[in-house]
């Protein structure tokens, strides 16, 4: 499938951007530096473009990888909680369910950060259930990986859950036995492989647009304000585990209201219940709401789905095997789906009319990042005054997330320059007089 606008093309081309510059840590698109994600899916991305060349199947190859170690970690978590039973169906159920389908085609950090994630909080409960406190320094080491993914909620987040979690059992006590002093050393070890250098090379304007706008401003400020209501994460949830979702949720409900109480849950389903919970409640308090934010909560759900499933089985075999049917007619279907929403098809025409005097200009129309990606020149964005203006980055808002460079020069004669004030809002600065007219750069 070809590499898609508006998301997809952003990891690619500052991987691409990435490689052609010869620099592994400050990432960059359109030439410019830009601090929306750390660093480790980009290092993936490269890896990939190193070993099979600039194209979609290396852009697909990592997250198709990790997409395969979740499912086997789920399983072997499983196992590890229950029996080799549940492990299975639960392997099955998170493979053959809408959203980590999805997510495993997709070019996006997400289903690195699940593997980071789940690794950090199963061996964090294999080690307390099993009184096992060594594992705790691959929850530690798997935290970093997670925060050079996707950023300090690789961290927090996990971290809340265990708190959460300690107080239920009320054994705060239990954080004597995780190894705190030498795993947050570690963890921070990982984390400063790309963090420091990051801060020494770009100083303040790295923490200020990383921490402060994308991470800070997505919690508190809404980037999509159609989507922040209080419902939109649970109809991700039900689509997301569709087929699974619909037939145990009311089940649940169905038993609930037969035998009015809530069901004796023990050490292990409770962790498994905290995690997910934890992870719907803290992205849906956030102002900023995407389909993937919840996704880490698909491996305990997956986990205690099964624990149902396992004694149903007709009724599981019937929604896994249908799941397949409609994900290979939806497989086929997205192709064109995926060519309309990407600049391949436009770069393959553009190619050949290009040469060093050419100028590639999009003007009225969604810009397209895939279509730099493919087409490997600069295309520059054509806008009004009006455009300009709502595009110009801002302190602190979400028009600092675009970093191509603004800039407007005109060369006007005698007559037209006293009417230069008139054709924009904002200040005209005079650069020189030359040829009989004079240039000006707009400020």
């Amino acid at each position: 499938m070809p590499v898609t606008d508006p998301t997809e093309c952003c990891y690619t081309l500052t991987a691409k951007e990435m490689l052609e510059a010869g620099d592994f840590f400050s990432p960059r698109i359109y030439g410019d530096f830009w601090y929306d994600k750390p660093i480790f899916f980009y290092w993936e991305l490269i890896a990939a473009y190193k070993i099979f060349g600039v194209n979609e199947f290396a852009s697909r190859f990592f997250p198709a990888i990790f997409a395969t170690l979740g499912v086997f970690l789920t399983f072997f978590f499983g196992k590890k909680l229950f029996n080799k039973k549940i492990g299975f169906t639960a392997a099955i159920i998170l493979a053959t369910s809408l959203e980590y389908w999805y997510i495993a085609h997709a070019i996006i950090t997400d289903m690195t950060l699940f593997c980071a994630m789940s690794i950090t909080l199963m061996t964090f409960c294999l080690g307390y259930t099993r009184k096992n406190f060594s594992l705790y320094y691959i929850s530690y080491a798997a935290a970093g990986i997670a925060v050079l993914t996707k950023g300090p909620i690789g961290f927090l987040l996990p971290g809340l859950i265990i708190l959460i979690f300690l107080a239920t059992e009320k054994n705060f006590s239990h954080l004597l036995k995780m190894k705190l002093p030498k795993g947050l050393l570690l963890m921070f070890a990982i984390i400063s492989i790309w963090y420091l250098p990051m801060y020494i090379i770009h100083g303040q304007i790295f923490f200020d647009n990383f921490i402060g706008v994308h991470n800070f401003l997505r919690a508190s400020m809404p980037e999509h304000p159609e989507v922040d209501v209080i419902y939109y994460y649970t109809i991700i949830f039900f689509a997301g585990f569709f087929p699974y979702s619909f037939p145990i949720i009311f089940a649940q409900v169905k038993k609930f209201f037969r035998e009015k109480k809530l069901p004796k849950i023990d050490a292990r389903k409770k962790f498994l219940l905290i995690w997910a919970l934890t992870v719907f409640i803290v992205f849906q308090s956030f102002a900023t709401k995407y389909v993937t934010y919840t996704f880490p909560y698909m491996m305990p759900l997956a986990i205690l789905f099964a624990i149902y499933f396992s004694e149903k089985e007709i009724l599981f075999q019937r929604l896994a095997v249908s799941s397949v049917i409609i994900f290979t007619i939806i497989f086929f279907a997205a192709i064109p789906v995926c060519e309309e929403n990407s600049g391949r098809e436009a770069a393959k025409i553009i190619s050949p009319l290009v040469d060093e005097n050419s100028v590639v200009v999009s003007y009225r129309r969604k810009y397209s990042g895939s279509l730099v990606f493919y087409l490997g020149e600069k295309v520059f964005r054509l806008e009004d005054d009006a455009g300009i203006e709502r595009l110009r980055p801002k302190e602190f808002s979400w028009t600092s997330l675009n970093v191509m460079p603004f800039i407007i020069i005109i060369f006007v004669d005698d007559e037209r320059e006293k009417n230069l004030q008139n054709l924009s809002v904002g200040t005209w600065k005079f650069i020189s007089e030359v040829g009989g007219g004079k240039i000006y750069v707009k400020e």
